[in-house]
Formats: structure tokens, C-alpha cells, sequence
């Protein structure tokens, strides 16, 4: 297979379509090989729009939201990104090529420790990496420019809303896990009391690990 060639029908046929015009955004996806992200018997199915299968009982996410989300965290060379869920660290990897430094965050540890390797051996060194529980209060760092989730949260957590710079933005999923679809949202952060909420598109995917169950250091993000 000419996986250049299915990189680019990827962009043409999946990305572009679903209105994905930044062009940092689609060189970025040009560039970084999905299937190097994948155990082999997955390589030749990288760039199809279907959701693959990454160990641990999780998944890729489909190219078009990966590029959906890029687009709407709008990054710059100097923004600082915290991503909950680092899965097989594709995500991480086309952010990181777009900001200053990428902190993720995973809750299984053989995800953890094969996305490190990845970002080891694909030169991704502004991206840190964690195995730690995310739906849990941690010591994460105060004022990330962007934040992406990339499964789904029944509600936004208030931790996180507090951990966004003024002018920060954070995409998130949200919906019950039941249900039979949910929202994709962009959250902004106007000033140190102020934050705005735009619904950006429906879909469907994966839920994260414990975020829908209700402890003090998640409590609904509240306007």
C-alpha cells in the first residue's frame, strides 16, 4: 500500500468534508504516519474511517474527529496543551507539532508506556507523558492554553474549567455513554469569572474512565 497516497485520500475524502480547511492542521495529518500508532496487523487500515483498535479495549479515534479537534483548539506555536486520554498518543503527536509543549494524561498503563515510546521514537520531545487518573484532583499545572478530551464526559468537570488559561480553550465531548448521541463542545475562557460554551458538532464516541462517576474534585462545570 502507498500509505502517502492513503494519507492524502484521507485528507480529501474524510478530513476535508467534514469542513477541516486549516491547512496547519492538514499538513500536520499529511505528515505524522497513523499506523505507526497501531500493532502491525492494523497498518494497512490507518487511514480508514473506522474506529481501530489500540489494546486495553480502546480505540483510535476516526481520522475526521482527530482533525475536528485540532481545528478547534486553533493552537499556536506558543500554547501550552493538556489532552486527557493519551490512548495510542496520535493526537499528542499532531498537537505537539502545533504547540510549545504537550502534557497527556492516561489511565492505562500499557497505553501509557507504548505512546511514550512512540513520542521517543517519532522525535515528539515537547510531549510529556502520565500514567495517572484523570478524573481524580492531580497536580496539574494552572493556565493551559488548551485542553482536549478525547472521549466522552457525562458533564465537563469543574477542575478542569479552572485549569484554562484566560483566552484558553478546551474541547470536550459530552454526553451519557447511553446515549445515542452526544455533543462535541468548545469551551472558552473570557476572564477569571467568564466563560463562553459553543456547541460544535454531534457525534458519538468512547467514554473516559471514571469521569461519570461524581466525586468532589469533579463536580459539573457550572456557568
Amino acid at each position: 500500500m502507498n500509505r502517502q497516497q492513503a494519507r492524502e485520500n484521507m485528507i480529501e475524502q474524510q478530513i476535508r468534508p467534514w469542513d477541516v480547511l486549516d491547512q496547519r492542521v492538514l499538513d500536520v495529518l499529511g505528515d505524522i504516519p497513523r499506523e505507526a500508532f497501531l500493532s502491525p496487523q492494523y497498518h494497512d487500515l490507518a487511514y480508514c474511517d473506522h474506529r481501530l483498535p489500540i489494546g486495553e479495549e480502546q480505540f483510535m479515534l476516526n481520522p475526521n474527529i482527530d482533525a475536528r479537534i485540532l481545528q478547534a483548539l486553533d493552537l499556536e506555536t506558543t500554547d501550552s496543551v493538556l489532552e486527557i486520554g493519551t490512548g495510542s498518543g496520535y493526537l499528542a503527536a499532531c498537537l505537539s507539532r502545533l504547540a510549545r509543549s504537550v502534557e497527556t494524561i492516561e489511565i492505562l498503563a500499557p497505553l501509557a508506556d507504548a505512546a511514550r515510546k512512540r513520542f521517543v521514537e517519532l522525535a515528539c520531545s515537547n510531549v510529556s507523558s502520565h500514567h495517572q487518573d484523570a478524573s481524580e484532583t492531580w497536580d496539574a499545572a494552572d493556565e493551559y492554553d488548551a485542553i482536549a478530551f478525547t472521549g466522552s464526559v457525562d458533564k465537563l468537570p469543574e477542575y478542569y474549567k479552572q485549569k484554562m488559561a484566560v483566552g484558553g480553550r478546551l474541547f470536550a465531548v459530552i454526553g451519557s455513554a447511553e446515549a445515542p448521541t452526544q455533543t462535541a463542545m468548545l469551551y472558552q475562557r473570557m476572564s477569571e469569572s467568564e466563560w463562553i460554551a459553543d456547541s460544535i458538532f454531534d457525534t458519538k464516541v468512547p467514554a473516559l474512565q471514571n469521569f461519570s462517576q461524581p466525586t468532589n474534585s469533579t463536580s459539573a462545570f457550572v456557568f
